[in-house]
């Protein structure tokens, strides 16, 4: 072949410099960022939550304002300011309100957790110290899910990032504000999400953080527990289910019948994981996702008419540089 045309030819074939560019040339699911009009505060150690279909991106370290996004128009806006500094929780929506329970306050490694329940309001942009938490069982970190009107806080960890992982579980009613101590969880996690699929929930990923002992991210989870609400029971998957890639500080949301973990952080790199691995309850397999454009940690994510949206977030284990961006994956 002449050399000239052989050049040009070269010249001119796709060049895939990553995984995500050869899926956006074949048109396979991939993340994006959203070209959003306005910028939400950076942050991590936050929660992302819908409501009414609009995203409420919330707490954090320092005292953080509430940015709402509305997936229409991708428009950021900004709300009123936190009560207090919150971080370290997952927040869940129940009637147009948002409830913080089991989050932290406070500085690097003795984290206090909060001693109430805080409530904000998106229909009058107000927070509502709630009720306090139950004694003895003050922890952050956890996962939190609503499930028949009552929400239910599972794990977490009592001392900041210091010591005091716990495998509890709670009952809460919004209702009557009354509380229920349930069964505990198999496996004692904190830096944890938990989902709701179906009767069940899910709790994977997380780790025991132990500054105590000088391992902060070693202490890593593998394994899958479910909590039968039928059945009041809890099982361990077994190890065939264990996640794929272990970490702390991921996100979990749900898909369909699966239980899609998201980001995290480990202590085998710097950069905050970009894994996003899928674990389908009907067949009891994991799958690989497309990865993150950014990876991140501690944040929370959000399923919304068939779309998996996450923001904000660390870019490295233990913290920073907080984002911004926010992606979405049609999967």
């Amino acid at each position: 072949m002449n050399k000239f045309i052989f050049r040009l030819l070269f010249l001119t074939l796709p060049i895939f410099t990553n995984a995500q560019d050869s899926a956006k040339t074949n048109n396979q699911p991939h993340w994006q960022i959203i070209p959003a009009t306005g910028v939400p505060e950076k942050r991590e150690d936050c929660s992302f939550v819908e409501v009414n279909g609009l995203f409420y991106l919330l707490g954090g370290r320092g005292i953080k304002p509430v940015d709402v996004f509305d997936p229409k128009s991708n428009t950021w806006q900004r709300k009123g300011n936190d009560p207090m500094e919150i971080h370290h929780f997952q927040a869940v929506a129940y009637k147009s309100k948002i409830y913080i329970i089991g989050g932290m306050t406070g500085g690097f490694p003795h984290e206090k957790p909060l001693e109430n329940i805080y409530i904000y309001d998106t229909q009058t942009d107000q927070w509502q110290k709630g009720p306090e938490m139950p004694a003895g069982r003050l922890r952050g970190s956890g996962g939190t899910v609503v499930y028949n009107d009552k929400i239910y806080i599972v794990c977490g960890i009592q001392d900041g990032h210091y010591t005091g992982t716990v495998a509890w579980m709670d009952e809460f009613d919004p209702e009557t504000g009354k509380w229920r101590v349930l069964p505990d969880a198999p496996h004692a996690r904190d830096h944890t999400h938990a989902v709701l699929i179906g009767h069940q929930l899910y709790i994977a990923a997380g780790r025991v953080t132990s500054m105590k002992t000088q391992q902060i991210m070693q202490l890593t989870i593998p394994e899958v527990d479910v909590f039968d609400f039928k059945k009041q029971a809890w099982i361990t998957l077994p190890a065939s289910a264990n996640i794929p890639t272990v970490r702390g500080g991921g996100t979990i949301v749900a898909y369909k019948n699966k239980m899609v973990v998201i980001g995290g952080e480990t202590i085998e790199q710097q950069e905050s994981h970009h894994d996003v691995e899928a674990f389908d309850t009907k067949s009891a397999t994991w799958t690989k996702w497309p990865p993150l454009v950014t990876g991140r940690h501690d944040t929370q994510a959000i399923t919304y008419k068939g779309k998996i949206y996450i923001a904000a977030g660390s870019a490295k284990q233990g913290g920073g540089p907080d984002q911004s961006s926010i992606e979405v994956l049609q999967p």
